[in-house]
């Protein structure tokens, strides 16, 4: 199998697409494996795409892109621009907190980091911010969808680690508001270091931003009615993509009346776009991710990883300098769906829960998207800024460190990160 992932890293250095580079690299695998049938390679490759849950994605990728052509993440601008109008770099304040709002709907850490560009991005060139600043903002704090739930990656994770996803859903709220806090922080030093002035001087009166929340109470409901809904066992996380889906009409055609025949279409074909590019990588890694298994990847790796320390502070630190480098070079789908099966087994083994690994295994492999050479998030935003990718990255560094000191949180305080899955759900056996 170390010869068909060689293979693998070879095609992404020469640029190959993911899907394809991961599907040839797993062909080759049955290459070097004579012995094993090849009705195996056909029916992994479409056994992975016919999972139930993983039904959910597609689904809420559909609403996402429904929910921000209904008016709801135009009215989520406004409340974010009056909880933050007052602060130093006030729209860049806007893209955190937006991101955090967003959690809810999109679930993309790329589709959110670019959708703000596309919706701040001309206002911050109008204030005067540079290019890369205003770039970095949109692209970093699109992280914090990781976590908030209906996150796509905590959807993989769980389904691949038959992780409740659940229990990630809700511990996922407050490392992402912990995020959201040390980004706001880390905006606001840069904003004064380079004299981005807040909109106003004073903070928005209570009446002012109590009639924001009711404009947009809309989309603020709808991750609470998702939790709610889950957790009392009225549908499953699959089933609740189709609400979403239904709940973006619903919202979008007789509540604020802005879903048009052509914006739906329009939603249609990017949907279908989005899908179809998951769906070929979600494919192909079956095939990939049987040689893991086959090959027992995984028990070596744990015993290599075992053998080099029993502490399991220590532990998650190396995996996620393990998480960081992969990050720089394959995308996020590809990292939870090949990886997820090698490393949980190991934090098992040093009694690590499941759930506080996986936030911070996808917070540390979504911010891969922002960072080179294969930082999607990263040449989207920098391109729709019309900036190079080195500008970005130079005004990154205050956002890293937020990023970091909301991983040491979860590393050090696991009860924090539990508290709420522990006392929905009940301690996790």
């Amino acid at each position: 199998m170390l010869n068909a992932i060689g293979i693998f890293m070879i095609f992404l250095f020469l640029g190959m697409p993911v899907a394809f580079a991961i599907g040839i690299s797993g062909f080759i695998f049955f290459l070097m494996r004579p012995e094993i049938p090849w009705t195996i390679l056909v029916q992994k490759s479409l056994s992975t795409t016919q999972s139930f849950t993983m039904l959910a994605i597609p689904l809420f990728i559909f609403a996402g892109n429904l929910m921000n052509n209904t008016g709801i993440t135009s009215r989520l601008v406004k409340l974010a621009n009056v909880l933050t109008g007052h602060m130093y770099g006030s729209i860049g304040q806007v893209s955190v907190v937006l991101s955090t709002l967003m959690g809810g709907v999109s679930g993309s850490a790329v589709a959110d980091a670019a959708m703000e560009c596309r919706i701040l991005g001309p206002e911050m060139t109008k204030r005067g911010y540079a290019p890369g600043w205003s770039a970095a903002i949109n692209c970093l704090s699109g992280l914090i969808v990781a976590t908030i739930p209906p996150s796509m990656g905590l959807i993989l994770y769980g389904t691949v680690g038959e992780v409740s996803i659940g229990r990630l859903f809700i511990a996922g709220f407050v490392p992402g508001f912990i995020m959201c806090i040390f980004m706001m922080i880390a905006t606001s030093w840069s904003a004064r270091h380079f004299g981005y002035k807040p909109d106003h001087e004073k903070p928005s009166s209570l009446r002012e931003i109590g009639k924001a929340c009711i404009e947009s109470i809309w989309a603020l409901l709808f991750p609470v009615i998702l939790i709610v809904l889950i957790r009392g066992g009225v549908m499953t996380p699959s089933e609740s993509g189709a609400f979403a889906v239904f709940y973006a009409l619903v919202v979008g055609v007789f509540v604020y009346r802005e879903l048009t025949w052509e914006k739906f279409k329009e939603c249609l074909i990017d949907s279908v776009k989005d899908i179809s590019v998951i769906t070929m990588v979600l494919a192909f890694s079956g095939i990939f991710s049987y040689g893991v298994v086959y090959d027992q990847l995984p028990k070596d790796v744990a015993s290599f990883l075992v053998g080099m320390t029993s502490n399991p502070t220590v532990m998650l630190f190396l995996i996620i300098v393990m998480l960081i480098v992969c990050g720089m070079f394959m995308e996020t789908t590809v990292i939870t769906l090949i990886v997820t099966p090698i490393l949980l087994p190991v934090i098992r083994q040093y009694g690590i829960d499941p759930v506080q690994f996986g936030i911070i295994m996808m917070t540390t492999v979504t911010m891969g998207c922002s960072t080179p050479p294969v930082g999607v998030a990263l040449y989207t935003c920098s391109s729709i800024m019309d900036c190079p990718v080195e500008e970005t990255t130079k005004y990154s560094w205050p956002l890293f460190v937020a990023i970091f000191g909301t991983l040491l949180i979860c590393i050090f305080l696991p009860d924090l990160i539990l508290f709420l899955p522990n006392l929905v759900y009940g301690p996790s056996m």
